[in-house]
């Protein structure tokens, strides 16, 4: 066994990495460096004498798997159900808001839980662990095609090269440290800011066993009493415990102590950390494992992944990664490879191409860190990356808008398989969100609202005193769900379609067409609906929320029912009875339309807008994802998007800049989604430790690690910004792949690869002045039967090709003689 990876040898791959570079260790988390294989996250501070690396399981959440249940027993005893709903209604039919709200507040859950952080590995090196008397430390580098850190620092005329990585096939984080010219000491030490009710340590390593607390309140509900509250005794049957392992690898003497390991004379080591936890038990359907089982297993994990060595480690975790980032790229400008420095040559603001070509693969970095197949929950509000223990909106599934933005880009991107674990928690979703449909609202199907967590939670959140502008909101699991129909449209998978989304989208519709009443004049309504999240001035002057049918209610409600009806069409259940009920409802939707003043309206009446200049833009879901309003196909109400645009004006934070930018783009309008862009990845100007307001009075921006924010740190605008990257130089929606639809003047040259389309297509081009220079379109997956129309500017050609053939096409879309539907 070798503990010591070797440098990789010169080669053309390497020379095409992107690596980011720090020149001195993180003084703060928000100048750490990220890995992640989807299911153990970690932050690398780096140093020289002292480091820390800060780590994260997805599954380390506070709750209890009967949480959601329990929740809606307690709303139900309130007072909550349909003859109260039918109350609601009647208040609003009316026009009296204020009964209406205050009807609503017994309909309030608590609040959905937390991601938790988990542990912290710290390292000392030098004499004794004492430290050496002279130290330097030579900087950080992140790979962001291979997602290795890798760090070089001179101790006493000693060189040390440290890598950190996340490996997906070992299930394991790792460390190296290899030292030249001499031997130090090392010092090490494994805590968790949980409860520890275990620790064992011997010279191979160690375990930590921590309880995890069964209950967490947001940070903005200070008036619980008791934030993180630990359980003395399994909850029903569920034993909220997590085993954190740590094994060692070297040829110096390893000493163990109360506070960790000490090693001696070393001149390698290889540290591995795994984990095991009730939760990711529960979330894999597994059998409940005892404490001892649990580390017994992180155990076994940690010890397989070092009987490895470290070349194999790097070798696996280089092979997996690298097969799903080079599935694609897109570079902005004359240049991809090279090492470039963060503060400088990136945050500093003199080269938007280099910036742009960072970010795009940084998102695509970040969600294949955070979203793997089969490893646990989908990313979250921080992806799986979080120090605190009570973070910001408790890091969880804001699902009016967050959630959703994490996972825009995958598709398109090459990341499709990233997609799947947003899958898992829908199907969690169908099965929570059933009882509080029924027993909520008397409706069939399921539910979800504003907020969810890796347990399902299904409710309204608020603690009955949320602003209904965000807590009750009835179509969260409606939008989700349309994430089902995206993978298909980009794989033609109809064993997933038939499988995976037509149960959860059948639950979604039926849900839908109890919750919509007959308004008396032909017309389906959403009573009551919400704009997430602005309000407006009702007649007697005063703000509000509640209202019948929404733009984006029925937009969302549109896009479902015409998905669900093609998917029974698709899979020959047309004579499903629920294909006959959409069928007639789905007339009966109202219309997007357009307000007195040319904007797209955002209720179904022309109401006043409280905020003009709100960070949500609601009704512009019609335009992304949804794509029920186009440039082409309806150019009335893509001008009333535009209009609605400017008087939103640019950009507020990191999310609400991502989905201003992907809007213009899909109303290709270059320009502003390049300023726009640009105000977006430019440096926070704030203080990133104190929370903005939430109503946008305070522009976001990135963070020394790049890490997008409101502020706080949000993910979701990291993944944001790829999506509209891609949006802007690539979009397949109505059935045409459209090259460069809104390629800014000041981006002439670039190129991209692999990029998926609708259609199960994927195409290569490179442009340069603006025009496509040569274009490849290949079939991946689909019917060979169905027409490929490509358009670049005014000129569309239609290409027939089966599975696994290619066209490739000159600058004016000519198909070039000699490689027409070459092999791919």
């Amino acid at each position: 066994m070798n503990p010591i990876p070797d440098s990789p040898a010169p080669s053309e791959e390497q020379d095409h990495r992107l690596r980011l570079s720090w020149p001195r260790p993180a003084a703060v988390w928000n100048e750490a460096a990220p890995v992640g294989n989807g299911r153990l996250g970690a932050m690398v501070f780096g140093g020289a004498h002292s480091a820390r690396i800060q780590i994260n399981d997805s599954t380390v959440w506070s709750g209890t798997p009967g949480g959601p249940a329990a929740a809606l027993e307690q709303v139900l005893a309130r007072g909550a159900g349909p003859e109260r709903l039918a109350e609601v209604r009647e208040a609003l039919r009316k026009q009296d808001h204020a009964t209406a709200e205050a009807l609503l507040m017994d309909f309030q859950g608590d609040y959905s839980q937390e991601y938790l952080p988990y542990a912290d590995l710290l390292m000392t090196l030098g004499a004794d662990g004492e430290g050496p008397g002279e130290a330097a430390y030579l900087g950080r580098t992140l790979d962001l095609d291979d997602g290795v850190v890798e760090e070089e620092l001179e101790l006493d005329g000693l060189r040390v090269r440290r890598l950190t990585w996340a490996s997906a096939p070992a299930g394991a984080l790792c460390v190296s440290l290899a030292v030249e010219g001499g031997r130090t000491d090392l010092r090490l030490a494994l805590t968790s800011p949980l409860r520890v009710v275990h620790s064992g340590y011997d010279h191979a390593g160690g375990v930590l066993g921590v309880e995890i607390p069964v209950d967490g309140a947001p940070s903005h509900e200070p008036s619980v009493a008791e934030p993180l509250r630990y359980a003395d005794a399994p909850v029903d049957g569920y034993d909220p415990y997590g085993a954190v392992a740590l094994s060692i690898a070297t040829d110096g003497r390893v000493g163990t102590d109360e506070g960790g390991w000490s090693v001696q004379g070393m001149s390698y080591a290889l540290l591995t950390f795994a984990s095991s936890t009730s939760a990711a038990d529960h979330w894999a359907g597994r059998r409940s494992r005892t404490r001892q089982e649990h580390r017994d297993a992180a155990a076994a994990t940690a010890s397989d992944a070092l009987a490895l060595g470290a070349d194999e480690l790097l070798r696996g975790h280089r092979a997996d990664l690298r097969a799903l980032l080079g599935s694609a790229e897109l570079t902005i400008g004359p240049r991809r490879a090279g090492t470039f420095d963060v503060e400088r040559d990136v945050l500093g603001g003199g080269d938007e191409l280099l910036t742009a070509t960072v970010l795009f693969q940084l998102g695509r970095y970040l969600l294949a860190s955070a979203s793997r197949p089969g490893a646990g929950p989908p990313a979250n509000l921080q992806g799986i990356w979080n120090a605190d223990l009570r973070p910001a909106w408790s890091s969880n599934y804001t699902v009016n808008i967050n959630t959703q933005m994490n996972y825009w880009g995958a598709e398109a991107a090459g990341l499709g398989p990233c997609h799947e674990p947003l899958f898992d928690l829908l199907d969690r979703l169908a099965r929570t969100g059933g009882p509080v449909a029924r027993e909520l609202y008397g409706a069939r199907g399921w539910v979800t609202h504003h907020n969810t967590d890796m347990w399902g939670w299904a409710l309204p959140v608020g603690m009955g005193h949320g602003n209904p502008s965000w807590a009750i909101w009835m179509t969260g699991g409606v939008w989700l769900s349309q994430h089902l129909w995206d993978h298909y449209e980009f794989t033609r998978d109809t064993g997933f379609l038939r499988d995976r989304a037509w149960p959860v989208l059948r639950g979604a519709a039926l849900f839908c067409l109890d919750w919509l009443v007959d308004d008396g004049n032909g017309f389906l309504d959403t009573l009551p609906g919400t704009s997430p999240e602005n309000l407006f001035r009702a007649a007697d002057g005063g703000p509000r929320s509640l209202t019948r049918s929404p733009a984006m209610d029925s937009a969302l409600i549109r896009a479902l029912f015409e998905r669900t009806l093609r998917t029974a069409e698709l899979l020959g259940l047309d004579d499903d009875p629920v294909t006959a009920e959409i069928g007639a409802a789905l007339p009966r939707l109202r219309p997007p339309l357009v307000s007195a003043g040319g904007w797209l309206q955002e209720w179904a009446e022309d109401l006043p807008e409280v905020d003009p200049t709100h960070r949500h833009l609601s009704q512009m879901v019609a335009v992304h994802p949804l794509g029920q309003i186009d440039p082409d196909a309806t150019p009335e109400l893509a001008a009333a998007a535009l209009r609605l645009m400017d008087r939103r004006g640019p950009g507020a934070m990191g999310w609400s800049w991502a989905w201003k930018t992907v809007l213009r783009a899909r109303l290709r309008d270059a320009a502003t989604a390049r300023a726009l862009f640009l105000e977006a990845s430019g440096p926070l100007a704030a203080d990133p430790d104190t929370d903005a307001a939430v109503d946008g009075s305070q522009w976001g921006g990135l963070l020394p690690n790049l890490f997008s924010t409101h502020p706080p740190f949000q993910i979701d605008g990291n993944y944001g910004l790829m999506a509209a990257l891609t949006e802007m130089v690539l979009q397949s929606h109505a059935g045409t792949v459209h090259l460069l639809p809104a390629l800014p003047a000041e981006w002439p040259q670039g190129r991209a690869r692999g990029l998926r389309c609708r259609g199960g297509v994927e195409v290569d081009f490179a442009w340069s002045g603006g025009v496509p220079s040569l274009v490849t379109v290949r079939r991946v997956n689909g019917d060979g039967a169905e027409p490929v129309l490509v358009r670049f500017a005014e000129r569309t050609v239609t290409l027939k090709l089966a599975v696994g053939e290619q066209a490739v096409l000159d600058a004016g879309l000519r198909e070039v003689p000699g490689e027409v539907t070459a092999p791919c």
